[in-house]
């Protein structure tokens, strides 16, 4: 959320910033309603001040033997009106916060500027998109034939957009899990966490889930229980309302979930396999940083991403997404893209963004710079280490061979009892 004095004080500023994003219009009423608050509030001073002045005349009054019943009547009547001023001002107080609520995070000025994806840029690529020597199979059709993925038994049992993977399928992605956190724990430094995956509404708001997107969410009937979106949602509010030590920075944090996403206007898209599941896993990373160090952070939060797919040999590219396709919680996000054969181009596999102090405003969550020192919020950072699902489908395509087989990465190998090769299953579902 973004503060409402810098709004007030670089209104402009924040409108061009919007503007950038495509949400022009969000801020039309802001200056009337924050001068109608400052009106209500100056009156209510006003009136406070002179009851404070009628108090001490009553009691001058009474201490003479005077009559003060005029100025008692008075004290009522300015009593009522500073209630009444007050009651219209905390009115604005609320009409200003849920605009705040709703207001995305302001860009950072390396952004590139554009519409949407399309304006996104590249930054880099790692490796050369396989030539098949034949026509490759996409994976909803491969990983039903090797009898490790089923999609009918999944819509039977929970509906569309969801799937079953069965016997050397389930392995993989349980190793892909493991082999993701083993990287990030053992290699990149980050602290393995296990949270839940049901929160609460205000853990939601505090990473900008709620209440703007309150329909792309899965709520659990007559509670105040959500299933999570992402593992970004209960890492980051983990520290929720605390004061941190400056020195104990960054906190790099690590998590495989299961996600639980609605998928709501997104109809119509990406229908076949695995790419847009209501169900999916995935190895999430969080930082809480200081905000002289974010972007730096951003950077190799970034290279670690992509550190596993290099090792499992997946060709990927970095872009910098667009204004106009960030995040709503984003001041920056980089893309990690993986080249899908299916699709004969690159399709996301990873976002890694730095929220600046948008999210921490909104989950009260501070550092102390120094021994008794004035606090000050922090940044937090997330990205995924990386979407499991994405990964293995991208194993299946880009490692399947001419006879149906697919080649298993040598760095999953361990994790699958030094398993090679993925043939058509004898037993499967």
């Amino acid at each position: 959320m973004l503060d409402l004095g810098y709004v007030r004080q670089n209104l402009e500023l924040v409108r061009r910033k919007l503007n950038d994003r495509g949400v022009s219009g969000l801020l039309a009423d802001f200056e009337t309603v924050d001068n109608e608050r400052r009106k209500y509030l100056v009156e209510a001073e006003r009136r406070k001040a002179r009851r404070n002045q009628v108090s001490g005349e009553i009691a001058v009054l009474k201490k003479q033997g005077g009559d003060a019943a005029s100025l008692v009547a008075e004290m009522k009547l300015l009593g009522a009106e500073i209630d009444d001023f007050d009651r219209e001002a905390a009115a604005r107080d609320q009409t200003l916060r849920a605009v705040l609520e709703r207001i995305p995070n302001l860009p950072h000025e390396s952004v590139p500027v554009g519409k949407s994806a399309e304006e996104n840029v590249e930054i880099r690529r790692w490796g050369e998109p396989r030539q098949f020597e034949f026509e490759p199979k996409p994976h909803w059709e491969l990983g039903p034939s090797l009898g490790i993925l089923d999609f009918d038994r999944a819509a039977k049992i929970a509906g569309a957009r969801f799937a079953v993977y069965a016997g050397v399928g389930a392995q993989l992605e349980r190793a892909l899990a493991n082999f993701m956190l083993d990287v990030h724990t053992r290699e990149h430094g980050y602290t393995e966490i296990f949270p839940p995956f049901i929160v609460n509404s205000a853990t939601l708001f505090g990473t900008g889930q709620l209440p703007k997107f309150k329909e792309d969410l899965f709520k659990l009937e007559g509670s105040d229980y959500w299933l999570i979106p992402t593992a970004e949602v209960p890492l980051t509010n983990l520290y929720a309302g605390e004061v941190l030590l400056e020195e104990s920075l960054p906190i790099k944090l690590c998590a495989w979930t299961a996600c639980f996403r609605s998928e709501a206007g997104s109809y119509g898209k990406d229908t076949r396999g695995l790419i847009r599941q209501h169900q999916f896993q995935k190895v999430e990373l969080v930082k809480l940083t200081s905000p002289e160090s974010s972007y730096d952070e951003l950077e190799s939060l970034t290279r670690d991403a992509g550190r596993v797919l290099e090792l499992l040999g997946l060709p990927y590219r970095v872009v910098a997404l667009s204004t106009g396709d960030l995040g709503f919680s984003s001041a920056k996000t980089y893309d990690l893209e993986v080249w899908l054969p299916s699709s004969e181009g690159y399709r996301e596999i990873s976002s890694c963004s730095n929220c600046e102090a948008f999210q921490a405003r909104r989950a009260n969550i501070r550092i102390r710079r120094g021994k008794g020192g004035k606090t000050a919020l922090l940044h937090t950072l997330n990205g995924s280490g990386v979407a499991i699902g994405r990964t293995w489908l991208a194993i299946i395509e880009n490692c399947q061979e001419s006879d149906g087989s697919v080649r298993v990465p040598e760095v999953l190998q361990p994790y699958l009892g030094g398993l090679q090769k993925i043939i058509p299953q004898t037993h499967h579902l």
